[in-house]
């Protein structure tokens, strides 16, 4: 029996009892949580031996995925999807950490800039191979059509999501 299997169960007798009970939407939402909790637990696995941990990382990686390779908080907040009070901390992690610099923006000091350090840089250079790894046994189990396609299915859900 899969670790998916008594999630299904318990869906299925939820639509037994109520009928009217979306099946579909139901069980792509458990899935996608499910997904989820295991890529997080895949990477703060490998990470652990770096020293940082999975939301970190995410953090890292905003930053060095940017031309200038920094950010305001609000942008990384959004696009970490993390809230900004847990920014806030991770980020004083990082800074302590050496692997981020945190200062005031030359064209307006009130704005607080977050960059990537040389240490940082160097961090993820050496990560990356391992990273490579675990991203491509985690999808593993899709061909490459397969892989763009729930991309493209992924993007609409989550854009429906953010309709509402």
């Amino acid at each position: 029996m899969g670790s998916f299997d008594a999630t299904e169960k318990r869906i299925e007798v939820t639509c037994q009892r109520s009928p009217s009970f979306p099946r579909e939407p139901a069980m792509l939402v458990r899935l996608v949580k499910h997904l989820y909790k295991r890529i997080h637990d895949n990477a703060n696995l490998l990470l652990r031996e770096y020293g940082i941990n999975h939301a970190e990382y995410d953090i890292l990686m905003m930053l060095y995925g940017t031309a200038e390779q920094s950010l305001s908080p609000g942008e990384v907040a959004e696009a970490t999807g993390e809230k900004s009070a847990n920014i806030t901390r991770l980020t004083d992690q990082l800074c302590e950490k050496g692997l981020i610099t945190r200062s005031a923006d030359a064209n307006d000091r009130r704005k607080l800039v977050l960059a990537l350090s040389g240490q940082g840089t160097d961090l993820i250079q050496r990560m990356l191979p391992q990273i490579n790894q675990l991203l491509a046994l985690e999808v593993g189990g899709l061909g490459e059509a397969e892989q763009k396609r729930l991309e493209t299915l992924l993007k609409k859900m989550l854009e429906g999501m953010d309709a509402l």
